[in-house]
């Protein structure tokens, strides 16, 4: 079956750095775009960052924006997550997620993974 599994997150300090990996398997998906989304309690589901199938085009949340970045190694089958400055407010579990286009809204994404939880203290 189709599986997405997300990885590296943990308990940081604020202004340190993460990096995620979401690895896939069950199919390749070279064609589809990637995203990253959060969820933190109480909230809904918020967009992150997206990234094209090539990796040629890449769309970032504004609160995200120039700390974080989004990068794929299709032949890994993988979609990583480059998370630097981090700040309390950047606190929840984190999801990948794969679809055949690069939106920044949930409905759009067809596959999924369990997420990762980031924690980022003050």
């Amino acid at each position: 079956q189709v599986q997405l599994v997300e990885s590296g997150g943990g308990l940081v300090q604020a202004g340190d750095s993460l990096r995620l990996s979401c690895a896939a398997s069950g199919r390749t998906f070279t064609s589809y775009a990637r995203g990253w989304f959060r969820q933190s309690p109480g909230k809904e589901r918020e967009f992150v960052a997206a990234i094209s199938w090539s990796g040629g085009n890449t769309r970032y949340a504004d609160s995200v924006k120039g700390r974080f970045t989004i990068s794929r190694d299709n032949a890994k089958n993988t979609v990583y997550l480059q998370m630097n400055s981090l700040k309390p407010e950047d606190t929840a579990v984190y999801y990948c997620a794969a679809g055949k286009l690069l939106t920044t809204t949930t409905q759009t994404y067809n596959y999924w993974g369990q997420g990762t939880q980031v924690t980022v203290s003050s």
